[in-house]
């Protein structure tokens, strides 16, 4: 005989499946929140500011 299955439990679990894809799916397409965005951008800035602040100039001679 074959194994018995409660279909509730198998249409909930595959329910629980296809959002989770979904879930996954949307976390990819819109990324961060927007605190983390703007966090992670003035981190950036600060180190695109710290990195310029120790390049050194290039004498351009003034002929």
């Amino acid at each position: 005989m074959g194994e018995i299955v409660n279909l509730k439990r198998v249409k909930k679990a595959k329910a629980r499946a296809e959002a989770e894809r979904l879930a996954a799916e949307n976390r990819t397409r819109h990324g961060l929140t927007k605190a983390a965005k703007d966090a992670q951008r003035h981190e950036q800035e600060r180190q695109r500011q710290q990195q310029a602040g120790h390049k050194l100039d290039q004498g351009e001679d003034k002929a």
